[in-house]
């Protein structure tokens, strides 16, 4: 057990400052929603603090990662409503003229963007970490306690998904 304790409010503040930002975008991965994401680190760290005394330090980002992904699975059913809903309403500008550019540059977002809906969640979190995040194979295990391996499989295959769907680009 270390020293620390995350019942102190400045030990707290400061895993707080240090994790929120990796908290955040672990939800988005698991929720693919910016504002869900938010809700449930917040969420996160509200747990942690109610059970401070319980938590070791040395262990407290790991339990968070834990709690993070929990509280994602309470709210698949949620989620999963709101994916249909994303996929099934793409993003329209009805004030532009629609040049041939723009038009092209819609099709596309909308196409990259069904394409990363349609990803399995394993593939798309690991797909994001990687790629929107700049984590590294190994750290993304590590964060997901897979195999790196694991992650090197959901990536081949996220890709050769990607590939497939967004065809001739």
């Amino acid at each position: 057990m270390s020293d620390k304790s995350l019942c102190d409010e400045i030990n707290f503040n400061e895993f707080y400052t240090s994790h929120i930002q990796s908290a955040s975008n672990f939800a988005y991965y698991k929720s693919g929603d910016k504002n869900t994401s938010l809700d449930l680190a917040q969420e996160a760290f509200i747990k942690i603090w109610e059970h401070c005394a319980k938590i070791d330090f040395t262990k407290a980002k790991s339990y968070l990662f834990t709690v993070i992904n929990n509280l994602f699975l309470n709210k698949v059913k949620h989620k999963k409503v709101v994916f249909e809903y994303a996929k099934s309403s793409p993003y329209l500008d009805v004030n532009n003229q629609s040049p041939e550019y723009l038009l092209e540059e819609e099709e596309f977002k909308d196409k990259l963007k069904n394409a990363i809906a349609g990803l399995t969640e394993g593939e798309r979190e690991v797909f994001l970490m990687n790629r929107i995040d700049g984590k590294k194979y190994r750290e993304i295990a590590k964060m997901l306690e897979i195999s790196q391996k694991a992650v090197e499989k959901r990536m081949s295959s996220a890709l050769k998904k990607l590939r497939t769907k967004i065809s001739g680009i």
